[in-house]
């Protein structure tokens, strides 16, 4: 019985049980509720054997009795507490088998129940113990969602109860994994940064783990350089041999959501590097050379978002659909798994924003102008205009054409010429379809799979994530616009 409890656990002890009775064995809660249960026989009606069972239980608690046993039409119940603290309504083994009862069975029955009673007692410990782990980590995830959409205050008070505290400055690492090895390198990164990282298991991307470290968070280079010192990023991707980790440039609490996205376009290219290990390139925001003509074309485009007001209290707000497009155009459909909704209600808040902004969502082009505006309602210096500055200023072709954002534009592109006009023919054209494979394969008169290489040779170029989200393509279209009117 004890070999069976230490390579089985209780449903090997319960199935031996029910497979000597040649009937039903199970493990009840005090008020008859069955919390684990086998069947030694397919003939064997489990239902009733679970009623009658259930109906015993509560009769041994009512009455604190040591054992009991109930007789009924062709079959009998035994039970006997696993727990014997008196006054402990604990779990009780109830065993149903037909009459006659094999020989022995009361025997075998009360020599299983302390290594059933153990071995129940080390699985519910264990089960304790991943709820626990589960709630820490969707508290994680709360709070990196809470940064990810700019609500600072909330989120510093959500993670007031875990630990470490948040920290600012910080730099966000991307660590992508092999499959099931999550909570293995999450371990290895709580280690290697010494506890002062936050660990926050990716909602969308189940290889990803997201680590929000302090700016100046070095760490001990190891066995190999004792007494020497390197970043987090390059410290675990020397201590995990299969991990790819991409890292942002440092940047305040409130920015956490464009650290993210760096961070992500700089596992894109350590994807492709020996030492598995890259940095967020330089490149300016956009939206920090906008100006104010940039804030307060964003201000105009996303009124009507902004002022919604739901005409029933249970449908979403003008911040849940803010909310809503900016995970959207962060992860595209991945965005069901980061909000937690069903795609239907995805598609349907999608419809209504896109009503309500007079834009057809499919597009690039207005899919480019919300993530810009979105983005530059984001950038506290910009937030704003002052007191009595006109609300409206021009279009988004007004914005593009403005000597900084000209500046910005020839920067992005300025990698591109590594590639030659073949690699401009294939952004400018995978943009025009809608960044979509299949149509711009067959207007460049190549394969699917012969895009898709292209495509990831750019991405190595320009350093920025294309074919995974968050994607640059819509820095990438707004580029091109800027260039085009420029010329």
């Amino acid at each position: 019985m004890y070999r069976l409890a230490r390579t089985g656990g209780s449903p090997e002890l319960l199935r031996r049980l029910a497979r000597r009775a040649e009937g039903w064995a199970g493990i009840l809660g005090g008020d008859g509720t069955v919390l684990q249960a086998a069947a030694g026989n397919a003939r064997w009606p489990g239902h009733e054997a679970a009623g009658i069972a259930a109906r015993a239980a509560r009769g041994l608690t009512a009455r604190g009795a040591g054992s009991c046993s109930l007789d009924t039409e062709g079959c009998t119940a035994l039970l006997l507490p696993l727990d014997r603290t008196p006054g402990d309504h604990g779990p009780v083994l109830a065993l149903v088998a037909p009459r006659p009862l094999p020989a022995g069975l009361s025997t075998l029955m009360a020599d299983a129940a302390m290594p059933l009673a153990l071995a129940w007692a080390a699985e519910s410990l264990e089960r304790r113990r991943r709820r626990v782990d589960l709630a820490e980590s969707r508290g994680r995830e709360a709070v990196l969602h809470l940064l990810m959409t700019g609500q600072l205050s909330i989120a510093r008070q959500v993670a007031g109860a875990l630990r470490p505290k948040l920290p600012d400055p910080v730099r966000v690492c991307v660590v992508e994994c092999s499959g099931g090895q999550r909570d293995e390198v999450a371990r290895i990164c709580a280690d290697v940064s010494g506890g002062r990282t936050w660990i926050v298991r990716c909602p969308v991307y189940a290889r990803h783990l997201i680590l929000i470290a302090p700016a100046d968070d070095e760490t001990d280079a190891g066995a190999d350089e004792p007494g020497s010192r390197r970043p987090l990023g390059l410290a675990v991707a020397a201590r995990v041999d299969d991990c790819v980790v991409g890292v942002s440039e440092e940047v305040r609490l409130p920015d956490t959501a464009t650290a993210y996205q760096q961070a992500f376009h700089a596992l894109a290219v350590a994807r492709g590097l020996p030492g598995r290990h890259a940095g967020f390139g330089s490149a300016p925001e956009p939206a920090l050379v906008v100006g104010a003509a940039g804030a307060r074309w964003a201000d105009t485009l996303l009124a009507p978002l902004l002022a919604h007001l739901p005409r029933r209290s249970q449908d979403p707000g003008s911040q849940e659909l803010s909310a809503t497009v900016a995970s959207w155009l962060a992860f595209s459909s991945h965005a069901t798994q980061h909000l937690k909704i069903h795609r239907n209600t995805l598609a349907a808040r999608l419809r209504f924003v896109g009503e309500l902004l007079g834009l057809d969502l499919n597009r690039v082009a207005d899919q480019a102008a919300v993530d810009l505006a979105l983005r530059i309602r984001a950038t506290p210096s910009l937030r704003r205009p002052r007191s009595g500055t006109p609300a409206v200023s021009g279009d988004l072709d007004t914005v593009l054409r403005a000597p900084g954002v000209q500046d910005w534009a020839v920067q992005q592109l300025r990698l591109l010429a590594g590639a030659g006009p073949t690699g401009e023919e294939t952004l400018r054209t995978w943009l025009r379809c809608e960044a979509r494979l299949s149509p711009a394969a067959a207007e460049l008169g190549i394969s699917v799979p012969g895009a898709r290489k292209r495509l990831t040779r750019l991405e190595a170029l320009l350093c920025r994530s294309l074919l995974q989200t968050p994607s640059a393509r819509y820095d990438l279209w707004l580029a091109f616009r800027a260039v085009d009117l420029a010329a």
